[in-house]
């Protein structure tokens, strides 16, 4: 619980392929200063499955997404036990700050690690998974499901051919 409120440095640089945007750290993450850090989060695994880096990364590792065009922000920065407590005011303040990331950065696409956040943050309540109508900023818009262990909804192999499938679409354009 000492973690509670620590923030978790971005990894972005311009002009990526593609900045995964989660909702907000867990505490895990909030603790080491690293993205999807608590072990069970699949984000990793998935990255590599689904064929955006060659091995499989570690968190402390996460600068290395950058050599093949990878990013990761959070639509809210500070790290909370649960993204239950993160509420709707943040996520639409996150949204506004996102926005400037993006203007400036200038990603091609952006996939948002999480429907529920995303409905919230961009007032989209019927939002589905998948590539979305509306830009962000000139970068196409993602909606994938949450990697965290606690999303026992959507099991691995679903995760890898979701995430693929967002892989083969930024490729293809």
């Amino acid at each position: 619980m000492a973690a509670a409120g620590s923030t978790v440095p971005d990894v972005i640089a311009p002009g990526l392929s593609v900045l995964f945007c989660g909702i907000n750290p867990g505490l895990w993450s909030g603790a080491v200063g690293h993205h999807f850090a608590r072990p069970g989060n699949r984000f990793w695994a998935v990255l590599h499955l689904a064929g955006f880096v060659p091995e499989l990364l570690r968190p402390e590792a996460e600068r290395q997404l950058l050599d093949h065009g990878l990013g990761i922000t959070n639509l809210v920065a500070r790290a909370t036990a649960t993204a239950v407590e993160v509420s709707r005011e943040e996520l639409r303040a996150g949204r506004r700050t996102l926005e400037g990331k993006v203007t400036r950065l200038r990603p091609e696409s952006i996939a948002f690690l999480g429907m529920g956040a995303y409905r919230v943050a961009f007032e989209r309540p019927k939002a589905a998974l998948g590539e979305q109508p509306e830009l962000l900023a000139r970068a196409r818009v993602f909606v994938l499901p949450n990697p965290s262990g606690a999303q026992a909804r959507y099991q691995l192999p679903e995760l890898v051919e979701i995430f693929a499938a967002v892989r083969e679409a930024v490729l293809a354009s």
